[in-house]
């Protein structure tokens, strides 16, 4: 196990950068949406979007989640979870209910109507990412009192294999109530708690801690001449089945995503490792990247208001498809000013050490 990882600066800013170039891609994907009204069938862009922004963001956010230094009491375990519970949650609530009422005329109507729905008016990443720091960090506490010597790497396999079991079952609506498909779906407590997402995104969020647990390993591996042209053949073949020719059917037909979401994180995590040296403070884009990843929780909470609503555009890609670059680029760069926005009403909202400390969790 190696922590070197978070100690080399050089590295910690490719790794900013690339947080800031996942939420570019998340508020993209929004801005394809909800603001231009396109869906997966008429858009050239989402469907590529989708494979990879949220597995990216989740397996940051377990590669961060690792930290061989902790020490794991029971009081340190407590301490964590008050922490990310008041991180995760407060904030979340205050901008929900904020953004419902500058979105919607009836509030009362439309807060509940999000409530019961898995995706919580967009704001379920921030919920779904506490489920998996308590179950992590329970985990790890429970790992901590093991003190195994030479099979350290079995109970993060076991769990990782286990997230995987789970994940499938979410596609699996011939046996199981909650899952996709399944005709009683919206009226689960899997759905209305979002546990499902839990399930869905968990294994990614284990995959980017592995990945730093084993971050020595991991670098040779990666430095092999044989693993990056296998995983780009992979995520090609899995990503045109998955889009294009559905050669797999009900239970299989979920295989060529799942594995065209592991290989395509890995291409994007690879891609930011071997040009690290673009993404420092010495560049401009390392800078502006970098920026937005240390505010990635900001941009999140505060990025639903300011989503544009330019429906045409989307009426325009539906009547002119395969319109890949134009499509990306239009969401991309009114992605980027939608973060902006988001970004200066964070710095005035700052101000108040009150409304800091509150609103985005810092001290």
């Amino acid at each position: 196990m190696n922590d070197g990882l978070i100690k080399d600066k050089g590295r910690l800013e490719w790794l900013d950068a690339l947080r800031g170039f996942t939420m570019v891609m998340v508020v993209a994907y929004h801005v394809a949406q909800t603001g231009f009204g396109e869906t997966l069938k008429n858009s050239s862009s989402m469907p590529f979007l989708i494979m990879f922004r949220m597995p990216l963001f989740f397996f940051v956010s377990g590669f961060l989640a690792y930290k061989a230094s902790q020490v794991w009491t029971a009081r340190n375990l407590g301490r964590l979870l008050l922490k990310k519970l008041r991180v995760q949650i407060v904030p979340t609530v205050i901008f929900f209910l904020v953004a419902t009422a500058i979105l919607h005329d009836n509030l009362g109507k439309t807060i509940m109507i999000h409530l019961h729905s898995m995706y919580k008016g967009g704001y379920w990443f921030t919920l779904v990412l506490l489920y998996m720091f308590v179950v992590y960090y329970v985990f790890a506490y429970v790992e901590s009192k093991l003190r195994l010597k030479r099979c350290r790497w079995l109970p993060i396999t076991l769990l990782f294999v286990v997230s995987l079991v789970a994940y499938e079952t979410c596609f699996l609506p011939k046996y199981f109530f909650y899952a996709y498909g399944h005709k009683g779906m919206a009226d689960t407590v899997m759905t209305q708690t979002s546990f499902l997402l839990l399930f869905q995104y968990f294994p990614f969020f284990l995959y980017g801690n592995m990945v730093h647990r084993y971050w020595k390993e991991a670098e040779r591996v990666m430095d092999s001449k044989w693993l990056f042209p296998i995983v780009v053949v992979v995520a090609l073949v899995c990503s045109l089945d998955a889009l294009k020719w559905h050669t797999l059917k009900m239970e299989w037909a979920n295989l060529p995503m799942t594995l065209c979401r592991f290989t395509m994180l890995t291409i994007v995590f690879m891609f930011f490792r071997h040009y690290k040296k673009s993404f420092t403070r010495d560049s401009r884009m390392g800078r502006g990247l970098q920026y937005i990843g240390q505010r990635t929780l900001d941009v999140y909470l505060i990025h639903f208001i300011f989503l544009p609503h330019v429906t045409m555009v989307g009426a325009f890609f539906k009547t002119h498809p395969q319109n890949f670059v134009i499509d990306t680029t239009l969401s991309v760069s009114l992605g980027l000013l939608v973060i902006g926005f988001c970004l200066l009403t964070s710095n005035v909202l700052r101000i108040s050490p009150l409304l800091k400390k509150y609103l985005f969790g810092r001290e």
